[in-house]
């Protein structure tokens, strides 16, 4: 069974943890008190379904980090090994527009990974408004792969757009790993 590591990343106070306690079926409870993570928080979970009925699927380490810029010297740590990025940010808040391009550069282009490895998540807090409006994003972002997530209204959606991109990821790590193999027998 391949194993996945991702990173979940981005502003602070956007919903990450929130985020990746029902990805990973870690608590039953959307919202709560907010409670900054403080560096990161991994959380190890199954996912069977990733290749359809093909295979064992795969293990996730999901990396929930702190979203404060004072761990920024834990980043090159963080990022060590990673296979993928999922950038989560409140389209709500106009900073965290400007806030994600710093963690793109940071997690995603200095590590060179490719779109299937990485995923946007425009993250609506539960008592906020309607999500309609499509944010106005740079070009580099405008790449990736952008979800809606309403885990009051449509939590399933979700869950089916991250086993989507988990798909990217192990195709991408399968693809390294015969790269490797196919190097040492050559």
């Amino acid at each position: 069974m391949l194993k996945a590591k991702v990173l979940l990343v981005g502003p602070s106070e956007c919903g990450k943890t929130t985020l990746a306690n029902f990805l990973a079926d870690a608590t039953e409870n959307i919202g709560g008190e907010y409670s900054p993570t403080q560096g990161v928080r991994i959380l190890e979970f199954e996912c069977p379904n990733v290749n359809g009925n093909k295979g064992p699927g795969c293990e996730v380490e999901l990396w929930d980090c702190g979203g404060d810029h004072k761990f920024e010297s834990c980043w090159p740590a963080l990022m060590k090994d990673s296979h993928g990025v999922i950038i989560v940010f409140n389209s709500d808040i106009p900073s965290h527009l400007k806030e994600i391009e710093i963690w793109h550069n940071n997690f995603i282009q200095q590590q060179r990974l490719q779109d299937n490895q990485c995923l946007l998540i425009a993250h609506l807090k539960p008592g906020s408004g309607d999500q309609a409006d499509k944010p106005e994003l740079s070009s580099e972002l405008a790449k990736l792969t952008l979800v809606h997530s309403n885990l009051e209204e449509d939590p399933e959606d979700l869950r089916m757009e991250f086993v989507k991109y988990l798909r990217g990821v192990i195709s991408s790590l399968s693809e390294s790993r015969d790269r490797e193999e196919m190097s040492i027998i050559t």
